[in-house]
């Protein structure tokens, strides 16, 4: 049985705790932190937990019986709870983004390396089926190379929402809608393609004028013999999320479409997509394992059985830094209004939280800061996934 300490009880926290109660036969939530007094016992109470509350997650380094730290907090902090954590001889999971720049990042995978402990970071995305089968039709080959993706990140938030007390600026929340939204998309890119070579980017704030950061951003990414374009926003109606990716033989993407053209003498497209290869896709979709859990679950699932076993997590501390090298190119590009080319480097100006501060726009400044804001918190595009009942 596995003791897991929970830092951070917002909204995040509630799909962290869902997923450990599916998991109850190898883990246990045995301690809560969050800095709001009366925040964790009142999260403690509606879970029905029996556990120890904190104020401060420095009051849990010394306790020996915790084996895995999960943070849940705000971006500012990630990687300072992290790295205490890991130094204490704790196994860390931590909430996406990663961190707020490269060389907490670095940090972070510094004290993993010098604990031996093991080191995740949320990427819920990539254990959700639509996900796991196009990586996997991408991986098999059978659509060719990829020569164009488009990866629409779309959200939609009222302007209310930047009024919580650590959204809305460079500060706390350590970016806008490219970190803490695009993060999901931005890292099924990464996974599926790696670093590009080269990219371009425009940043703008069209409808928060409560928060100092982006809420919309428009990138375009350059592979070797492909492109990729990447819409970050939470002004889209609808939250119409896709993943596109035309390949030479076929176009594939989730939520799940396939359409092969069958071209005609003279080059052009009949209007009708090619059986046979739609159907050679979904033979091998067919053949692949079942995902036991999805979400939270199996992320947290891959997670307790790297610990009990002794293994490298799916998604490594690598996987979040790769993330953050992309959403940090995109801030420069945006910012300089220059083409950047990769890998970053630590000399250059936007390695460190400092650096990025000094050169991002702040397109207003934040007004209203409230500690708590009432209603549920949504997960976006469920990404053609079925249903109960269907």
């Amino acid at each position: 049985m596995l003791n897991v300490a929970i830092v951070g009880t917002g909204g995040i926290a509630h799909a962290h705790m869902q997923a450990y109660q599916t998991l109850k036969d190898r883990c246990r939530v045995v301690a809560l932190v969050d800095i709001i007094p009366g925040k964790a016992r009142r999260f403690m109470e509606e879970f029905g937990l029996s556990c120890d509350t904190y104020e401060d997650h420095r009051e849990i380094l010394p306790r020996q019986d915790i084996d895995l730290v999960d943070v849940c907090t705000p971006p500012y902090v990630h990687a300072q709870i992290s790295i205490n954590a890991l130094r204490s001889g704790k196994n860390v999971v931590c909430e996406k983004p990663m961190a707020a720049s490269l060389e907490e990042c670095d940090a972070m995978l510094k004290a993993r390396d010098e604990s031996g402990k093991l080191l995740s970071i949320i990427a819920q995305n990539r254990f959700r089926k639509p996900i796991r089968d196009l990586k996997a039709l991408l991986d098999s080959g059978i659509a060719g190379r990829v020569r164009h993706a488009e990866i629409d990140s779309f959200w939609w938030r009222d302007h209310c929402y930047y009024d919580l007390w650590w959204r809305g600026t460079w500060e706390k929340e350590g970016g806008g809608c490219t970190l803490n939204h695009a993060v999901h998309h931005i890292d099924m890119l990464g996974w599926m393609m790696g670093l590009p070579d080269r990219i371009t980017s425009v940043l703008a704030n069209t409808g928060h004028d409560n928060a100092e950061v982006e809420d919309l951003s428009v990138s375009v990414m350059e592979y070797p013999g492909a492109l990729a374009t990447v819409t970050a926003s939470v002004v889209h109606h609808g939250e119409d999320q896709k993943l596109v990716f035309q390949c030479e033989k076929a176009r594939i993407s989730a939520p799940y479409d396939v359409f092969a053209s069958i071209p005609q003498p003279n080059g052009f497209p009949l209007k009708v997509s090619d059986e046979a290869f739609e159907k050679r896709a979904a033979e091998y979709l067919a053949s692949l394992p079942p995902l036991r859990y999805e979400h939270h679950t199996g992320q947290l699932d891959n997670v307790l059985t790297a610990i009990e076993k002794g293994e490298k997590p799916a998604i490594t501390g690598e996987d979040g830094r790769r993330t953050i090298e992309l959403i940090t190119a995109i801030y420069k590009a945006g910012s300089s209004r220059q083409p950047v080319d990769f890998p970053l480097r630590p000399e250059d100006p936007f390695y460190t939280v400092e650096g990025i501060r000094a050169h991002v726009p702040h397109f207003y400044e934040k007004t209203v800061s409230v500690m708590e804001q009432a209603g549920e918190m949504t997960f976006g595009s469920d990404l053609g996934e079925k249903k109960e009942g269907q």
